[in-house]
C-alpha cells in the first residue's frame, strides 16, 4: 500500500498500518467525541475513550492524514 499524502496530508508514509495493535495514550478529544492519540505525530481516532486513557488499540483504517482504531478488549 502507498500512504504518500497529497498536499496538506501527513507528508510521508504513515508510521502505522491497518491491523497493527498498539499501546496509546489519549491526548485529546475530537469534535465527534472520539479520543485522539498520536503515533509519531500521526493522529489516531479511538472511539469510546477519554483524555488520559492508556489503551491498546487495533488500527482498522489508515488514510493519508489520520487513522482509526478500536480498543482491544
Amino acid at each position: 500500500m502507498n500512504f504518500d499524502a497529497p498536499s496538506g496530508g501527513y507528508g510521508r508514509s504513515a508510521p502505522i498500518d491497518e491491523g497493527d495493535v498498539l499501546d496509546v495514550k489519549i491526548e485529546s478529544i475530537g469534535r465527534e467525541g472520539d479520543g485522539i492519540a498520536k503515533i509519531e505525530g500521526f493522529v489516531v481516532f479511538v472511539p469510546q475513550t477519554k483524555i488520559g486513557d492508556e489503551v491498546q488499540v487495533r488500527i482498522n483504517k489508515v488514510t493519508a492524514k489520520v487513522a482509526f482504531g478500536e480498543v482491544v478488549e
